[in-house]
């Protein structure tokens, strides 16, 4: 019998209901703008820092051991503007930015890499860009009442919000959208 696969990421949860509540605000607007965007659920919302897709129960296990020796300290990472991918007469995914706090995810980002790469994970080619997606975009065009409403939002500021752990996580796809649940998660170590 073949062992079922698990698809899975690590991932930062952003966890102040106030955010979430800002962020849907915010989802609202772009979804009466565009009804064909496909909006992250609010209890979704999070900032990935590696995304690994379908890996069985022992890569897993491995996995959790290699970042639990991740060390960091709490930090806030401060959310603003909202942008998208890859561009505003292509969008794919409409996200909101950050700004504070960017370095320090970068950080665990490579710190993440450099672990699973032992373990015969690709190196990323691409920079790291931190970003929090809000939405999908279902249909392959764009119209100009929704690339108002992304400008209008660009600088927004949605506040705050502490990282004190990081987490893998399982996704399971479903017709609703993805169900995320808590695999391992690691709490941030005060560095010396």
């Amino acid at each position: 019998m073949t062992e079922a696969m698990i698809r899975s990421f690590i991932a930062v949860d952003i966890k102040e209901e106030i955010k979430r509540r800002i962020l849907s605000k915010i989802q609202d607007i772009l979804k009466s703008r565009d009804p064909s965007l496909k909006l992250v659920q609010p209890e979704n919302i999070h900032i990935t820092l590696h995304f690994l897709g379908e890996i069985n129960s022992v890569m897993i296990n491995q996995i959790s051991k290699e970042i639990d020796h991740i060390s960091f300290n709490p930090f806030l990472v401060g959310i603003r503007g909202i942008g998208v991918f890859p561009s505003l007469r292509r969008i794919r995914v409409v996200w909101a930015g950050i700004k504070k706090g960017a370095l320090e995810l970068e950080t665990l980002f490579y710190q993440i890499e450099k672990r699973i790469v032992k373990l015969g994970f690709s190196s990323n080619q691409k920079k790291y860009s931190p970003h929090l997606t809000i939405a999908r975009m279902k249909a392959r065009r764009t119209n100009d009442r929704l690339i108002q409403s992304i400008k209008e939002f660009e600088d927004y500021d949605f506040g705050f919000t502490k990282v004190d752990s990081l987490e893998l996580k399982r996704s399971v796809l479903t017709p609703r959208g993805p169900i995320y649940s808590t695999l391992h998660k690691v709490s941030a170590k005060l560095e010396s």
